[in-house]
């Protein structure tokens, strides 16, 4: 009970209130990485129960999208994912996984409320992919490039399909693909 409090708590204050520096990180922006890496493989599960990873995106620019339905920024932040997807197309792909325990069950209906048909939702009921990226809280996106290479994240949530973050996002794309169809 009191660690779900605490990840209530750090989802809502967003990663600023556990900065070292409050001053470097604004809830909402693109934050470079300091050294770009690879990304890790990364398990995660189709809705159906099929497994995929990060690796089989390789090949694509990615938005790795960490969310839970009982996230309430998460919630404010899908339809700006969806926005921005359905805007761009192929030249980018969202994975928004679900840190959700209970899994399909759960997320399924949030899925169908919220209209999301662009999306493509996944599933990690043991947090695997925030335990992997040292997420401090929800929901936090991953940006990862064609080569496969970590080269940001945003922390907290954004608005995705506005100019600033389509611009952002452009200047990590190839030239090109960040136009929308």
């Amino acid at each position: 009970m009191i660690v779900a409090a605490l990840v209530l708590v750090a989802s809502t204050l967003g990663p600023a209130a556990a900065a070292d520096d409050p001053e470097k990180i604004k809830i909402g922006e693109f934050i470079p990485a300091a050294s770009p890496q690879p990304a890790p493989e990364l398990p995660f599960a189709e809705l159906d129960g099929k497994q995929t990873a990060l690796a089989d995106f390789k090949g694509k620019f990615v938005l790795l999208n960490l969310w839970a339905t009982w996230c309430q920024p998460c919630l404010k932040e899908m339809p700006s994912l969806e926005a921005l997807q359905a805007r761009l197309g192929p030249a980018l792909t969202v994975l928004a996984v679900s840190e959700d325990r209970g899994g399909a069950v759960v997320v399924r209906p949030f899925i169908a409320k919220l209209g999301l048909d662009k999306l493509q939702v996944y599933l990690d009921p043991n947090s695997t992919a925030a335990h992997t990226f040292d997420s401090r809280g929800l929901p936090t996106t991953i940006v990862v490039d064609a080569a496969g290479t970590v080269l940001g994240e945003v922390e907290g949530a954004a608005d995705w399909d506005s100019d600033e973050m389509r611009a952002a996002l452009a200047k990590l794309m190839p030239p090109g693909d960040a136009k929308p169809r």
